[in-house]
């Protein structure tokens, strides 16, 4: 790769990106929210394993649905924002890797393994997760994550693995034949720049890494 991000990008994706908790009053569309995801599902996986599964939360009635499992503190601030991402993992992954990884029996190293499997999710939706807030930046929105939540009461409420419906079966609402579970939160929209705290400092090059 011999290209390089100029200024200009390593501006909008890092120096002068903010995480937001105040949103101006400006919607986000649904094309925008697929080009976000055109461009974050590139990112790289182990073994092109793609679990992270996303909910964009656009209406009063869904984001009414996640309060009850917010920490106050994330009350308001998901209440304004224009769009909230549950963004979490399919812990079913390996069932589309014949599709995802055709060129080897990928599938196998990870059905019968459930540590691995679990593992091998979060850790790579994690990887998706940061993808997913470049991506948003580079689309032109801002991006507040948050981990103040409780997993289970988001679970249950959108990804209700277990849940048991007429026939005694097990479903999922949103991506059946899967197992999805909650890794973090992630608002977007249009950040108001009046209200961002003073930029905290970050870590020197020697304070955190070093040269073997």
């Amino acid at each position: 790769m011999s290209a390089v991000l100029n200024e200009e990008g390593r501006d909008l994706l890092f120096r002068n990106a903010r995480t937001h908790n105040a949103w101006l009053d400006a919607p986000v569309n649904d094309a925008t929210l697929r080009e976000l995801y055109e461009l974050m599902k590139w990112g790289p996986t182990s073994a092109n394993c793609c679990p992270a599964r996303i909910l964009f939360l656009r209406t009063p009635e869904a984001k009414n649905r996640l309060i009850p499992a917010l920490a106050p503190g994330n009350v308001d601030k998901t209440l304004h924002a224009p769009v909230t991402a549950v963004i979490g993992y399919d812990g079913k992954f390996y069932e589309l890797l014949p599709k995802l990884f055709p060129h080897a029996d990928a599938r196998s190293w990870f059905a019968d393994t459930p540590e691995l499997a679990e593992v091998t999710a979060r850790r790579n939706s994690s990887l998706q997760g940061a993808y997913f807030m470049l991506a948003a930046r580079a689309v032109g929105l801002d991006c507040g994550p948050m981990s103040g939540f409780d997993q289970a009461k988001v679970d249950h409420e959108f990804f209700p693995a277990g849940r048991k419906s007429e026939g005694d079966e097990f479903c999922l609402e949103y991506f059946p034949d899967s197992h999805v579970k909650t890794n973090f939160l992630c608002n977007l929209g249009y950040g108001d720049p009046a209200k961002l705290f003073p930029r905290s400092p970050r870590l020197d090059f020697d304070e955190a890494c070093k040269l073997l």
